[in-house]
């Protein structure tokens, strides 16, 4: 048995399906590997973990009696994008945009892009779509609000080795 203590670290690296997994690392791929570069391996591993504990802390805080088990590296990759968008904020990320059956690629700004997911995730919260049984999912939108949050306030204390990305492609 595990002492409870310990499922604050283990929570962060299980998840509830593949594609819960697969988000995540699609989005730890696209925006990780700058923020780490920023600040070295040793301090991004503490930045991560402290985003994941954040994020558990924010989830709980809100919904302390909740029985829906807080599972996923959700919020420490939060924390990530909450990094990459004041390190990065007109970086151009390639976005898949779908209208009913119309979809295209775009580059949006970073500062887009991760300013709509996070008031996304604001909203989703505020509007109590964390309940499972109210049509959320059990989605811990709150834990992706509390991760990116500690990301915005701790990226700058971190983030000494920041290199500049490339320009963006030229418009014709």
């Amino acid at each position: 048995c595990i002492p409870t203590w310990e499922t604050i670290f283990t929570a962060m690296f299980m998840h509830a399906s593949i594609l819960h997994i697969g988000g995540n690392m699609i989005f730890l791929w696209i925006f990780g590997n700058n923020v780490e570069d920023a600040m070295g391996h040793v301090k991004f591993l503490g930045f991560y973990i402290l985003g994941g504990i954040a994020a558990l802390a924010l989830q709980v805080a809100i919904g302390p009696h909740s029985t829906a088990p807080t599972l996923g590296a959700s919020g420490a990759i939060a924390a990530v994008l909450g990094g990459y968008i004041l390190l990065y904020p007109r970086a151009r990320v390639l976005t898949l945009v779908l209208i009913i059956f119309f979809f295209t690629v775009i580059e949006l700004p970073a500062w887009v892009m991760l300013g709509v997911w996070f008031a996304e995730q604001a909203v989703f919260g505020a509007a109590n779509l964390t309940n499972p049984t109210g049509g959320g999912g059990g989605v811990a939108y709150f834990a992706h609000v509390g991760g990116f949050a500690v990301g915005l306030l701790t990226i700058k204390l971190l983030a000494t080795r920041r290199k500049s990305l490339p320009p963006p492609s030229p418009v014709y």
